[in-house]
């Protein structure tokens, strides 16, 4: 099975990934971006409009999973062992969140991962990520 296709059934598998409507846009060997649209939905603050910090943390952690199914060493699915966000601003409400995760090194059982979540400035980032994940029959 080529690797596209596995990190879109790896992602579409995912409940909340469908719930709150994430979309990939872009998948490379340890490379995957996806998105998010904007949803009074998933508003955290309702006098702001600003999106939920855990909406931005699913759409990092999803996107992070997806990189690593996409590496030439991965030969199936993975799960996180650990991830750290760092939240740097809010995300302008009614705007689009992206995110790009790469998957930069792989053991013989973990992936080692670096992720960023942006608006439509992407000058300025939303927050960023960088996780563990495991790795199923990596070389």
């Amino acid at each position: 099975m080529d690797k596209d296709k596995m990190a879109r059934q790896f992602t579409e598998a995912i409940p909340h990934a469908r719930a709150l409507a994430m979309q990939i846009d872009h998948l490379g060997d340890g490379v995957a971006e996806m998105s998010m649209p904007y949803d009074p939905r998933f508003i955290g603050d309702p006098d702001t409009g600003v999106i939920h910090g855990g909406a931005v943390s699913a759409l990092l952690d999803t996107c992070c999973g997806a990189s690593v199914v996409c590496h030439p060493a991965s030969k199936g699915g993975t799960a996180t062992i650990g991830l750290r966000i760092d939240y740097m601003r809010a995300a302008t409400p009614g705007q689009r969140i992206r995110t790009r995760a790469e998957c930069y090194h792989v053991t013989r059982s973990v992936a080692f991962v670096r992720a960023t979540a942006m608006d439509d400035d992407s000058d300025r980032p939303v927050a960023s990520a960088t996780g563990t994940f495991t790795v199923e029959g990596a070389a």
